[in-house]
């Protein structure tokens, strides 16, 4: 398993991974995010307009007890963590499928990161320039809890091949 610190700190440097740079186990995590009042009320008026994303006081009598974040607020937040500082995929993050879920709400009063792990590589037989990475990953507060999980399916290009190679 390479070590997430190791990782972390090459991507610094932004360098592109490729499907013949990773192995299962490999672990990757992000830069932070802090989320706020304001955050989560202006998605949830654009995108998810409960009354437990929109106002705190109207969100105490509900199952979350005050104000939260929509989940798919939390997975936005998620997937720019990723693209920004967390899996420097070469030619961007082009998810195929994958799974999601909230065991816990997001606040307002959180500071987000993401830990992502290399869980299967298949490289293509039909796309030899490409294959298919599972990547499970914890959205995490800065106390350590788990407020999304996901395990998406990613296409991953392989290596280019270098200059002059077959000719």
């Amino acid at each position: 398993m390479t070590d997430i610190h190791a990782r972390s700190a090459s991507m610094a440097g932004k360098s592109p991974i490729y499907l013949d740079d990773l192995a299962v186990g490999d672990q990757f995590k992000s830069g932070e995010h802090a989320m706020d009042e304001a955050q989560i009320t202006s998605f949830a008026a654009q995108f998810d307009p409960q009354p437990f994303h929109l106002d705190d006081a109207a969100a105490r009598d509900t199952l979350f007890g005050g104000l939260a974040a929509s989940g798919w607020h939390t997975a936005a937040v998620t997937m720019r963590l990723q693209v920004t500082s967390g899996l420097p995929i070469a030619g961007g993050i082009i998810g195929a499928g994958g799974e999601l879920s909230w065991p816990r709400p997001t606040r307002a009063t959180d500071v987000l990161h993401v830990v992502s792990e290399v869980v299967q590589i298949q490289p293509s037989k039909s796309k030899p320039d490409r294959g298919m990475v599972t990547v499970r990953s914890e959205t995490r507060n800065q106390h350590g809890d788990v407020l999304q999980l996901s395990t998406v399916r990613i296409v991953v290009p392989r290596k280019p091949a270098a200059d002059g190679a077959g000719a």
